[in-house]
């Protein structure tokens, strides 16, 4: 008896699109909370943006931009039959990643070093505004990042899946649904970039 496998790629991915629309709404929702106490505290925010390094954040918009691309070449080498290649790119992509990850690690830790952090007496003492700024500054750069991290691990099991040939060329929607993924985390730091690290 032949066991035959249903897949229904259309279904997989309009539930990833509908994920990602949820996760859009998440941001969203702090993107509006972030304007209105920028709005609130105009002067605090713009001193308080200079503490951030624009040279970090630019070097990791560019990592990012870059492992986007990387991700989606992927697909299209997927889809020729070129395995090599597309292991390669993810590789890649992986990497990046990882470098995103550890940048922000080592700014993150200057801040903390400097006691510039949420619940700090230091932070406290440069008043309401800069305890505003840092708190969402934390909070959604970290909540970025962790979603950095998930999108790291589903790469590597996709990875994983292509190297047993689970994910071929007649059948890679898992593929693409992680460069959907990553592509997410990417447009969230087009916003999350300019919103802290050019507010000055």
């Amino acid at each position: 008896m032949i066991l035959v496998t249903h897949r229904d790629d259309l279904t997989s991915k309009t539930g990833m699109w509908l994920f990602l629309f949820t996760e859009m709404l998440l941001f969203g929702g702090l993107f509006i909370v972030y304007s209105v106490y920028r709005y609130r505290n105009p002067v605090s925010f713009h001193l308080a943006a200079h503490d951030l390094s624009v040279a970090i954040g630019t070097i990791n918009t560019i990592i990012l931009l870059v492992s986007s691309t990387t991700i989606a070449m992927s697909i299209t080498a997927i889809q020729k039959k070129n395995k090599k290649l597309a292991l390669l790119l993810l590789g890649m992509t992986i990497v990046l990643g990882l470098a995103f990850l550890v940048n922000k690690y080592f700014e993150w830790g200057k801040h903390i070093k400097e006691h510039i952090y949420p619940g700090s007496s230091v932070l406290a003492l440069r008043g309401h505004g800069d305890v505003l700024f840092y708190g969402l500054y934390f909070f959604m750069t970290g909540l970025h990042a962790l979603h950095i991290i998930i999108g790291l691990v589903f790469i590597m099991v996709i990875t994983a899946s292509i190297l047993r040939d689970k994910i071929n060329s007649e059948n890679y929607v898992l593929l693409e649904n992680s460069g959907l993924y990553w592509h997410l985390v990417d447009l969230i730091w087009i916003f999350l970039f300019p919103l802290f690290y050019l507010i000055t």
